[in-house]
């Protein structure tokens, strides 16, 4: 039914919540969330990198040669249909609230568990 997310690994469609997309350096990072079971403790997510296209355009009206830029590429556009597909749906201030205070819940237990990790380096040396 998705033929797009079936191509890149994603098969549990019914459990994505939601995904994020961004740039870093020539890439477009695209991640995708599922939904938290009932035994697991965070959320699962996966990320995928997909390079940006590179295409010269002429230069604007009075502007001579060319110029590079860079978009989407082609093979993301589709996946990216199939996910605001499955993740259409209204969010109330409740539900954004318990959101942002579940990501501050977990970003605080991936410092305290990096920062006792350096720790650990530390008193090795």
């Amino acid at each position: 039914m998705y033929p797009n997310l079936n191509n890149i690994g994603v098969l549990n469609h019914e459990n994505i919540e939601r995904y994020t997309l961004r740039q870093e350096a020539g890439n477009d990072i695209l991640k995708i969330y599922f939904r938290k079971g009932s035994r697991d403790f965070f959320a699962k997510s996966v990320k995928f990198k997909f390079p940006r296209q590179s295409k010269k355009v002429s230069g604007d009206h009075g502007t001579p040669g060319f110029r590079n830029i860079s978009e989407i590429n082609s093979t993301l556009r589709p996946i990216i249909q199939e996910l605001d597909i499955l993740t259409v749906h209204v969010k109330h201030e409740k539900e954004i609230k318990m959101q942002v205070l579940d990501d501050l819940k977990h970003l605080e237990s991936v410092v305290t568990s990096k920062i006792k990790e350096i720790e650990r380096k530390l008193e090795k040396l």
